[in-house]
């Protein structure tokens, strides 16, 4: 890295494509990319909702151990090595799930997966964070989020392309064998891009002025309703190519989350100008509203345009709220921001690890998801009673 540094010199946009390599690997390749490969998993591999469900679930237990590796974390210089460390994590869980078919090798590769995801999720948003403050920059993070939303694409092309049209076609494991392969491109640029902190970074981080932070009710109400918005997002995120199939428009679920991705790509810059005139809570209510209305178009409409609909409307309101969320936390808290998102996504982890375990086994006993979808936008509706009591802090 030292070597490097003589020949590279980062600027905004260098530190911003690190990071949206990172996002692209770690949640689009590591994370995301099981919900379009589930279809194609239960028909050659006979893997049922439920476990489709615990595979989920385990995901989100290695992300909320991965989050308490963050939230640990005070050495920037450790945050740094945990970053790339994680971006090789994530290359390798995703292909050691093409190397056997039994459920404990599964299981393993989607906790750690899990973990790859939360270190490069939330570092590398802390690392150019950091970057951005300490160079005078504009601490705007929509170009950073956006890589979430191009990762659900990356991984859902990546998926179909190498099923239909890759060598004439390749079975569960091979999908898995090209997606690590793509991660593998990503890796190089997520690494060698993302610019190791500076000792007088490191220096500020240890004196912190915290008088001007919010009050503790404040963050504990944005907790809950980041917790609330957990439940919903990780139904839609972990079964929405399932819940396509389902209805059934049969081998349209890989395109359903390709739009799903399509949206949330852009999602957080849109949202940025619409906090810039409403403020960040009123956005934040409004992704909350659209995500409900994206959840009874799934259960009420059959057609591929109010399924298409649907998805769209959720990639946008889900990569809102954790845009909004997340950044609103990043200028309140500044210097100590990664400890603060890394305690706020913990709860919002809890939901993901219970969300799809249930959901999954209520869709396998009655046929639907319907009953799931009801259920998690009335906790969405409790959610958004939260947002609206934090205008009196």
């Amino acid at each position: 890295m030292k070597f490097l540094e003589r020949f590279y010199t980062p600027n905004r946009y260098t530190v911003m494509l690190a990071g949206i390599c990172a996002l692209i690997l770690t949640m689009g390749i590591a994370r995301y990319s099981f919900t379009p490969m589930i279809p194609y998993m239960q028909e050659q591999t006979g893997m049922s909702e439920s476990l489709a469900g615990w595979l989920a679930g385990w995901s989100y237990i290695g992300y909320l151990c991965g989050l308490f590796m963050v939230w640990l974390m005070r050495d920037l210089r450790l945050k740094d090595y945990f970053f790339r460390y994680g971006l090789f994590i994530a290359v390798f869980t995703t292909a050691i799930m093409a190397f056997h078919d039994h459920r404990l090798v599964w299981y393993l590769s989607r906790f750690f997966a899990g973990i790859s995801t939360a270190l490069g999720f939330m570092l590398s948003t802390g690392l150019v964070l950091k970057w951005l403050i300490h160079n005078n920059e504009r601490e705007e993070m929509g170009m950073h989020f956006a890589g979430a939303g191009v990762g659900i694409v990356v991984g859902a092309l990546v998926v179909d392309y190498a099923a239909n049209s890759l060598f004439g076609g390749l079975n569960w494991r091979g999908q898995w064998f090209a997606l690590a392969a793509v991660g593998t491109l990503l890796l190089v640029p997520a690494f060698l891009m993302m610019p190791m902190p500076k000792s007088e970074q490191i220096e500020e981080a240890i004196n912190i002025d915290r008088t001007t932070e919010p009050s503790s009710r404040w963050l504990i109400l944005l907790t809950i309703a980041y917790i609330c918005a957990g439940f919903s997002n990780t139904v839609n995120i972990t079964f929405t190519s399932l819940i396509t199939e389902y209805i059934p428009l049969e081998k349209q679920g890989t395109i359903m989350w390709m739009f799903v991705g399509f949206a949330a790509a852009p999602a957080p810059f849109v949202w940025d100008r619409i906090a810039r005139r409403t403020g960040y809570l009123n956005s934040i209510r409004a992704a909350f509203a659209t995500n409900i209305a994206s959840n009874f178009l799934m259960t009420a409409g059959d057609s591929y345009f109010a399924i298409s609909l649907s998805s769209v409307l959720f990639g946008f309101a889900f990569m809102g709220i954790v845009s909004l969320t997340l950044t609103i936390i990043g200028n309140k808290y500044r210097y100590r921001a990664t400890q603060v998102m890394a305690q706020l996504t913990l709860g919002y982890c809890i939901a993901q690890i219970i969300s799809p375990i249930i959901a999954g086994q209520i869709a396998e006993i009655s046929g639907s998801f319907n009953l799931a979808l009801f259920t998690v936008s009335g906790i969405m509706l409790l959610g958004m009673l939260c947002l609206s009591l934090m205008k009196r802090e």
